[in-house]
């Protein structure tokens, strides 16, 4: 039982996703928790979505940008508005179970070193297959995404901690995001979308608390329901350019610079590699991803000095221990491959 019920903000960014909206807030309605608000913030959709929410949950926030903000900045759009206690980010295309918001409200609430929580998060067309248990920090730079695509078993039914929660249903302390945040964005508004999340989670860490997997929270996600709409070269340019900067802001000099350097060769590697296999656009897309690190290299060492100075609490050395894992050669050649996304 819960001392007291306190509000949760549940910020729901929006992009043409009008099939997507019954099912999601038929299931939130439904849950058990009752104490909660949602923030819906449309990214400009031309669909009928913002209609549909007025006619059918006329209590919802309802925010519209004037143009697509992407995922990033259209949260921090629904953060300053939130009141909550506690931030759910949940993407539009998902249903969630009965207890799913209380149980991440009971692990935020049980230990005061806990910042932020991802549920277990089942795929809607698969629902006994995992979406992903979070994610690790490789010493590559890239992500290994704990129980990717992987049936979900009891090997999957406990409490561990993550480097990143992904950004489909991720919960965190109000007061613990208003630590990380910068210029009152607790993401990067420069990051359209992939890798934002990481870039939070990272922040959190960076500020002394932990991010778990709460797996008795259940949700399910139609995987890439947006992102289908987006051809791979938006995906991947993205994706190299959030990631370089996120290190550049966030990792100590000692850290940064081999790491930098591991991502500039890599990142060479996969544009000239998609070279060779005829995918112009691709290459073409990663090489910008480098240029606009270099380009805005200006801005993202004033960010850098903000992380370091005023949110870092612990040091790369001590959290390697618990946030970094080192996959096996199958991981990378499955990345290469484009069978898993950052």
């Amino acid at each position: 039982m819960f001392k007291q019920y306190q509000l949760v903000s549940i910020i729901i960014i929006n992009w043409n996703g009008l099939k997507w909206l019954s099912d999601c807030f038929r299931t939130i309605h439904n849950q058990d928790y009752k104490n909660f608000e949602i923030i819906f913030v449309d990214n400009a959709s031309r669909d009928e979505s913002v209609m549909w929410v007025k006619n059918n949950y006329p209590k919802t926030t309802i925010v519209i940008n004037k143009k697509n903000l992407g995922f990033a900045d259209a949260n921090n759009v629904g953060y300053r508005k939130a009141k909550g206690e506690y931030i759910l980010f949940l993407n539009n295309d998902t249903k969630v179970t009965k207890t799913f918001l209380a149980e991440l409200v009971r692990v935020l609430e049980k230990d005061s070193s806990i910042g932020g929580a991802q549920s277990k998060i089942l795929l809607i067309d698969h629902p006994d297959t995992h979406d992903s248990v979070g994610a690790f920090l490789t010493p590559t730079g890239f992500l290994y995404h704990y129980g990717f695509g992987k049936k979900d078993s009891p090997k999957y039914d406990k409490e561990i901690e993550l480097f990143t929660a992904k950004g489909a249903c991720m919960m965190f302390k109000k007061e613990v995001l208003d630590t990380v945040a910068i210029d009152g964005n607790i993401f990067d508004p420069d990051y359209f979308a992939y890798f934002e999340e990481s870039d939070l989670c990272h922040r959190v860490w960076l500020a002394g608390y932990r991010i778990v997997y709460a797996y008795k929270s259940v949700i399910y996600h139609k995987m890439g329901a947006t992102s289908a709409s987006m051809n791979n070269a938006f995906i991947q340019y993205h994706s190299f350019k959030n990631r370089i900067r996120t290190y550049l802001k966030n990792l100590q000099i000692r850290s940064m610079i081999p790491m930098i350097f591991i991502q500039s060769i890599l990142t060479e590697g996969f544009s000239f590699f998609s070279l060779v296999r005829g995918n112009i656009q691709l290459a073409w897309a990663i090489q910008r991803a480098l240029y606009w690190n270099i380009t805005h290299l200006h801005e993202t060492l004033k960010l850098r000095g903000i992380v370091q100075t005023k949110i870092r609490r612990v040091s790369d050395k001590d959290l390697a221990k618990r946030i970094v894992y080192k996959p096996s050669l199958s991981y990378y050649i499955d990345l290469v491959q484009g069978r898993i996304y950052e």
